[in-house]
């Protein structure tokens, strides 16, 4: 069946660069399958095909956007509501959105009450992702393992004797590590909870785990083959994660049997726990005692050439096409379509 479908990118958060960055690999790869695809920047409204152009090929920056850039771009974003009378018509809208209002539940709120299909997780179980607070406490009602945390404002003395040094400091409701720090010293502690809260006005600080990076994507379901992220320095960062020759990802990862069966496992389990829709990505520390670690889930995994959702599919014989194709889908048949 041939569809029409919207794809909602760009927007205004930190993410802004890396989902237009999303949409360029999605857009020409749904076209590819005959499919009518409208772009649609979530900031600026319907994209025409100089834009399209334009816009879609700019690659994705060294760092984020700047706060003054964003700012100015919120000042004269256009409204979502406004956007859906340009969509109201199509099968589905597909979700390219990362960070800010695209994947903490908003804007898939809208759509709700439009009435619209859209891919990726609902309303409410996008919110319980973006937040990392809440997600880890349902996380732990789970039985899947993740590192004790607290909630600033907290002092030097309470993270040392509840968490020891070092920890990571960042915003509770953000992607992409923008705003997080390693903090290894308590006099570092107050500046990495201000650079945090520059992104969210609720900030983690979380015991750090040592250890290697393992990612696992969900599709449909079911867990896809288990995946390595091997970065430079301590943190798989922004600029080791959208920067050509940051990070190298192996896939599947180099892990035993029973070890890939159990992180799997526990994807699933953390999937579910937070009520995910038919795709995600959980992100794992394995540390060295061959312990692993929920580090957090993303709603609205990464859709870009480097993505690890869409190398995690290829691994298992999907290619970037079929992965959107089946995401589009699954959004049709939850609304029963």
């Amino acid at each position: 069946m041939v569809m029409k479908i919207a794809v909602l990118f760009g927007g205004t958060s930190e993410e802004r660069d890396v989902s237009i960055a999303s949409a360029a690999q999605i857009v020409p790869a749904l076209r590819s399958l005959g499919h009518e695809v409208i772009a649609v920047d979530t900031a600026t409204g319907r994209l025409t095909a100089q834009a399209e152009t334009r816009l879609l090929t700019a690659g994705v920056a060294p760092q984020p956007p700047s706060s003054e850039a964003l700012a100015d771009l919120r000042g004269s974003a256009l409204a979502l509501t406004s956007n859906t009378r340009e969509i109201r018509d199509v099968d589905v809208v597909f979700m390219a959105l990362h960070g800010g209002a695209g994947e903490d539940g908003r804007i898939q709120a809208v759509l709700d009450l439009a009435g619209l299909a859209y891919t990726g997780s609902n309303h409410i179980a996008s919110a319980t992702a973006m937040d990392k607070d809440l997600s880890k406490r349902l996380f732990r009602g789970a039985g899947v393992p993740t590192a004790d945390w607290v909630m600033a404002p907290v002092e030097a003395r309470e993270v040392e004797a509840t968490l020891g040094w070092p920890v990571v400091v960042k915003p509770n409701k953000q992607g992409s590590t923008v705003g997080l720090s390693i903090v290894r010293a308590a006099g570092d502690l107050p500046t990495a909870i201000e650079t945090a809260r520059r992104f969210d006005d609720e900030v983690m600080v979380e015991r750090f785990v040592p250890g290697r990076e393992i990612t696992v994507g969900i599709l449909e379901g079911a867990a896809l083959p288990v995946g390595e992220i091997l970065t430079p320095g301590e943190v798989f960062d922004y600029q080791a994660k959208y920067q050509q020759g940051g990070a190298r990802e192996v896939f599947p990862a180099d892990l035993s049997a029973q070890a890939t069966a159990d992180v799997q496992g526990l994807a699933v389990r953390a999937h579910h726990a937070l009520k995910l829709g038919a795709y995600s990505r959980i992100d794992f520390r394995l540390d060295a005692s061959g312990h692993f670690w929920c580090l957090e889930a993303n709603s609205l995994p990464g859709m870009t050439s480097a993505s690890l959702l869409p190398q995690a599919a290829r691994a298992m014989g999907i290619d970037f096409p079929e992965l959107c194709d089946r995401i589009c889908r699954a959004a049709l048949a939850r609304r029963g379509r």
